[in-house]
């Protein structure tokens, strides 16, 4: 019996996007039906709907999902987060880690749902900074925490492949919020990711 990977994708999206792809091709210089394009065009219309399949989800109500009261006011910190996103500027990947820490104000939720609000943002066209700043909103807007912390260490194909061709650089960005703004604080997460504990 034959192979059959079962995914579901919205029809119209995927046959509007296959006729773009196809289309592109051509202008590139290439025949978008011979043998190892012929199916790029769709496999390239399901790809760039998964890699922005966080438009269609909701962080806010994903940390709401797993939210409970409890008496703690502790730095909680989800440290070395995988991320990839794409490059609104250019369309080609981002990718890296992201830290996140908040100190709880009677409620904390799920640790998996920090990990999926990092991805729900970043299944985005994005630019880091903006990335950043809404990872840090949503657990704000939700949780209410004394603070929040988010810091992103990300390495850019539109930097390595093209433009200036750095392959070796990194962009850190961070946003802080709350504790957080408080030198101590933050010098103690920053402590914190930093080292290896386990």
């Amino acid at each position: 019996m034959a192979y059959k990977k079962i995914d579901e994708y919205d029809h119209d999206v995927t046959q509007g996007l296959m006729k773009n792809y196809r289309d592109t091709l051509g202008l590139l210089g290439e025949d978008p039906y011979r043998e190892g394009l012929e199916k790029t065009p769709e496999r390239l219309a399901k790809a760039m709907q998964f890699l922005t399949q966080g438009y269609q989800q909701d962080a806010n109500a994903i940390l709401n999902s797993a939210k409970f009261h409890e008496d703690v006011s502790e730095m909680i910190i989800v440290k070395d987060i995988e991320l990839y996103s794409m490059c609104e500027h250019h369309m080609l990947p981002f990718y890296g880690k992201a830290h996140v820490a908040y100190i709880p104000n009677g409620w904390i939720t799920g640790l998996s749902k920090i990990a999926r609000v990092v991805d729900v943002y970043s299944r985005r066209l994005q630019v880091q900074e903006r990335l950043t700043g809404q990872i840090l909103h949503s657990i704000k807007e939700t949780l209410n925490p004394l603070g929040v912390a988010v810091v992103i260490e990300a390495s850019h194909l539109c930097m390595m492949m093209r433009g200036v061709q750095k392959q070796n650089s990194v962009t850190t960005t961070s946003a802080f919020w709350g504790e957080f703004e408080k030198q101590e604080t933050r010098s103690e997460f920053v402590k914190l990711i930093s080292s290896k504990l386990h």
